[in-house]
């Protein structure tokens, strides 16, 4: 029986702050499946980089969990596009400082994870269990940006990894057709902090409130947001936007204004309408959409959409770009609607269709609770992942190699 995993996750920290520089989906998707796998009687350590130097090397979260922090000879803030060079550094010093022959179970989150993983595998004979969180193919498709090195790793880590684990049936799907039929991929979702889980609410403000939450990048589509609000303002509607995230640092202290000359211009003229916060608790997110109309996914492209399944927790429509993981996490005119990406004028069309029909928005908002029940759900999802952990474990077992 598994009982000991290593989560790798390379820049994604899960005790990071959520809404910084690399602190989003995954940070918080580690986070979370190591304290639902925890509840299951495993214990889970994660190895990332030590990107704060105010942090401990290890700290200990979530009952039987740890982060084990790796400077790599460089302990500060590292961009994700830097890290490649950094990884026999740090898997030189993992071996120093981490017994690596201990783990049952190596589960790697995203690309740069996966080739540590492949070297413990080459080096100890460890099952290798992968998440990829967002695919090279998809980024390329989306922006155009074909990263050659990137492509190759995740056609190996694909190929080679004892179980993939993809998130939608749309991720798999590009998967395969990317790296072959060699790849064994399974199909589990990601679920939803318990913050997220309230009670329906139809009590909404009485003008539409719009709300994204996320990193101030314009693969994220928050250009086309601000371009689609500023269409349907044109149509005398009374409301207002809210864009959560983001860095801190980011945003003017004094005028709440982004400092980024590109998103000012966005905002000319509808600065009394919009309304930027910063990083918010899973807490503060919750809140702010329980009370929105309606939040706004307008990603280029994404493997998944957490933001998406934790507005649907919260029994409020989605209205998010028809791309990648968001069209199996967003169901059209169920629990939201779905636009196509970067197209201001439809995606402000969805937002009128929603805003001018509150019947319509009520009835989306209901179903997108029902449904984030049962498919958000940590502890289905921790179970579904510990099955597939015992699968491998129980092959590598001389006493089951024969079952």
């Amino acid at each position: 029986m598994t009982k000991k995993i290593l989560f790798i996750s390379d820049h994604g920290d899960p005790l990071a702050k959520l809404g910084g520089k690399q602190s989003g989906g995954q940070n918080n998707y580690v986070r979370q499946l190591a304290e639902a796998l925890a509840e299951r009687g495993l214990r889970v350590d994660v190895a990332t980089h030590w990107s704060d130097p105010g942090t401990p090397q290890i700290e200990r979260f979530g009952g039987s969990c740890r982060v084990i922090r790796i400077a790599a000879g460089r302990k500060e803030f590292v961009p994700k596009s830097d890290m490649l060079d950094l990884l026999p550094a740090f898997y030189k010093e993992m071996k120093s400082i981490m017994d690596l022959d201990t783990y049952d179970i190596i589960h790697t989150h995203y690309w740069l994870s996966g080739l540590l993983g492949l070297m413990i595998r080459d080096e100890y004979g460890t099952r290798i269990v992968h998440t990829s969180h967002s695919l090279g193919i998809a980024k390329a498709k989306a922006t155009g940006q074909v990263e050659k090195a990137r492509l190759r790793a995740e056609k190996e880590i694909l190929g080679r990894a004892d179980r993939v684990i993809a998130t939608t049936p749309t991720e798999k799907e590009m998967i395969l057709d990317f790296a072959g039929i060699r790849s064994s991929v399974s199909v589990v979702s990601i679920g939803v902090d318990r913050s997220f889980e309230r009670p329906f609410s139809a009590a909404k403000g009485e003008s539409p409130l719009f709300v994204y939450a996320g990193r101030f990048e314009q693969t994220k589509g928050i250009l086309t947001l601000l371009r689609a609000f500023r269409i349907f303002l044109r149509h005398g509607r009374d409301a207002r936007l809210i864009l959560a995230g983001g860095a801190a640092e980011d945003i003017h202290p004094q005028s709440g204004l982004p400092l980024k000359a590109r998103l000012r211009a966005a905002v000319a003229g509808m600065e009394d309408r919009v309304t930027f916060l910063g990083p918010l608790s899973q807490h503060g997110l919750a809140d702010l959409f329980c009370r929105a109309t309606a939040v706004i996914v307008p990603s280029y492209y994404e493997s998944f959409g957490m933001v998406a399944a934790e507005a649907q927790a919260c029994g409020t429509p989605v209205i998010a770009s028809e791309v990648g993981g968001l069209q199996d996490v967003v169901q059209d005119g169920r629990t939201g609607l779905l636009v196509s990406a970067k197209n201001p004028a439809e995606l402000a069309r969805g937002m009128r269709r929603i805003a001018s029909n509150p019947e319509f928005a009520d009835r989306l908002g209901r179903q997108a609770l029902n449904r984030a029940r049962k498919a958000f759900n940590w502890q289905e999802i921790a179970a579904d992942i510990h099955d597939i952990y015992e699968v491998l474990y129980r092959a590598e077992d001389p006493v089951f190699a024969g079952d």
